[in-house]
């Protein structure tokens, strides 16, 4: 059997342990970017990949019950200002000839179903009266005059001022 010289040897294991060098330095590069990648995620870098997936799976399970409630919330939300008297409009007009100024006035308050109220007032000289009317599904029991009218249809087709 052929004598290996001792250089040749040193050279081989130099070359050996050349490789597991670089071998353990690409290692220790995927370490260090897996552990960036977890600590995007919330982990502290020492944690175990399936921990972190199953911690941010119950909080994405959380988020899921939380937004159902939001939606639920929002839904009687809706419900409460489909039922606020938020459509408004208001005529102006003169109910005698001999007075200026357009002082009375008739005032339409419905929701989103047409009910609520109509409130007029009729000014005079010497005095003002003042009526309020019901408002069901968009008409009233008691005759409405024309004023009265103009301002309920205003006001359910949202015309602030008629």
């Amino acid at each position: 059997m052929p004598r290996v010289s001792p250089t040749l040897v040193a050279a081989i294991a130099a070359v050996v342990a050349l490789v597991a060098l670089l071998l353990a330095l690409g290692a220790q590069l995927r370490v260090a970017a897996l552990r960036r990648r977890l600590a995007a995620v919330g982990a502290d870098g020492s944690a175990d990949p399936a921990a972190v997936a199953a911690r941010e799976h119950e909080r994405l399970t959380r988020l899921g019950a939380e937004v159902d409630a939001l939606r639920t919330r929002l839904d009687a939300v809706d419900g409460h200002v489909a039922a606020g008297l938020r459509h408004v409009a208001v005529v102006r007009y003169d109910a005698f000839g001999d007075m200026g100024g357009r002082l009375s006035f008739s005032a339409a308050l419905v929701d989103d179903a047409g009910d609520g109220l109509v409130l007029s007032s009729i000014h005079a000289r010497g005095e003002s009266r003042t009526y309020a009317k019901g408002i069901v599904a968009g008409s009233s029991e008691i005759t409405l005059t024309p004023e009265e009218q103009q301002a309920l249809a205003a006001a359910r087709t949202d015309r602030a001022d008629a």
